[in-house]
């Protein structure tokens, strides 16, 4: 059962939260300006002169969308291929002539150190994010390659994707693939600074959107959308989160590809109709089986869309929501800049799916489903 009156008992919130996840996610700013700080320390300006044939990033888990975010921001401004992979082998074409990213939080995930490992052994330029002192760090040091030391205690792969992202994007600003300055970074941290300040546990559930929302998604079935090659890297990682995190089922699509699939959706049994009527307190369980969540569309909104041909179908899919009776939760994000956009989104998803689990009872870190998938590996 859902505590809704839960999520303002800061006590309650911090007794349940063990791992620290929500003092995480507020710092993530903060980790954003160590990341920066650690790879200019680390020399990552040697990728100035570098011109790869190709790019492959390695990662998994929570550091997967990493790896996407990369790709999409490379999408438009490289003219490089990126590729991502999470387990080996690598793809058959890297070489010498090309440059392997790995990324793992502790510096031992079995699938970014492997990968990193068939890289140094094929002669490719090696770039690693993670741990000091691990088995990756020290692969990186002996290929020759370029580490980036981020220790982050009290982290997860899950809370710790903007650190891990931030040396990333200055690797595709330094590669030419996309222009993200140091200025750009900083901006960065301080949206997701903004961000916690606006929902974190603090801020009553009546004015903090994040608590708003987890309350939505906890009565509904889930679709989030999202715009474009980096509004996509939103929606899915929404999805992750409230999957891991907020243990709700929740599906993704993406403009404008996505459009006629999810509208098709408003035609079905969860979209208004009896789905969305009162409970009947005379209906038989068994018998009459178990009423089933409505529909709702959660929307990841760019204002600076406004007038665009995205935005016109993004409007044509709420008016569609709207006319079936699906319930709609609207995201907005102000900036001009895509990158900063996503880090808003990305920010109130990641704090929205933490107070689905707290709200539940869980603690957002730990799943004892979890451990018994991995001692099955």
């Amino acid at each position: 059962m859902f505590d809704e009156s839960g999520l303002d008992d800061l006590d309650a919130l911090e007794r349940l939260d063990a791992s620290g996840t929500l003092r995480a996610l507020a710092g993530a700013g903060a980790s954003v300006r160590r990341a920066l700080e650690a790879s200019v320390n680390a020399g990552l300006e040697r990728l100035n002169d570098f011109e790869p044939r190709g790019v492959v990033v390695a990662a998994t888990g929570g550091s997967a969308c990493v790896a996407e975010l990369f790709e999409a921001v490379a999408r438009e401004g490289g003219a490089i291929p990126v590729h991502s992979c999470t387990s080996a082998p690598l793809p058959g074409w890297v070489g010498a002539l090309d440059l392997v990213v790995a990324v793992s939080q502790s510096g031992r995930a079995e699938g970014p150190v492997a990968l990193a490992a068939e890289a140094a052994r094929r002669g490719a330029t090696l770039l690693s994010v993670g741990a000091p002192d691990s088995p990756l760090s020290e692969l990186s040091a002996r290929s020759r390659g370029i580490h980036i030391p981020l220790a982050m205690p009290g982290s997860s792969s899950r809370t710790a994707m903007w650190a891990h992202a931030t040396p990333l994007l200055l690797a595709a600003d330094a590669l030419g693939v996309a222009t993200v300055s140091t200025a750009t970074v900083n901006a960065l941290a301080d949206v997701l600074d903004e961000r916690a300040d606006e929902v974190g546990p603090s801020t009553e559930s009546f004015e903090n959107p994040a608590k708003t929302l987890a309350v939505d998604l906890i009565e509904s079935s889930t679709i989030v959308l999202g715009s474009g090659h980096l509004g996509g890297v939103a929606a899915r990682r929404a999805v992750a989160m409230f999957g891991r995190t907020g243990r709700v089922p929740v599906a993704s699509g993406v403009l404008p590809d996505a459009a006629s699939q999810v509208v098709a959706c408003f035609d079905g049994p969860l979209a208004g109709g009896e789905s969305s009527e009162v409970d009947d307190i005379f209906a038989d369980p068994y018998l009459d089986g178990p009423r089933r969540p409505p529909l709702r569309l959660l929307m990841l909104r760019h204002a600076s869309d406004a007038g665009t041909e995205l935005q016109a179908l993004a409007d044509a899919v709420v008016a569609a929501a709207e006319d079936a009776g699906v319930r709609v939760s609207l995201v907005d994000a102000v900036s001009d800049d895509p990158l900063l956009r996503v880090a808003s989104h990305v920010a109130l998803t990641d704090f929205a799916a933490t107070y689905l689990a707290l709200g539940q009872g869980y603690d957002p870190a730990t799943s004892p489903h979890v451990r018994l998938l991995r001692g099955a590996r």
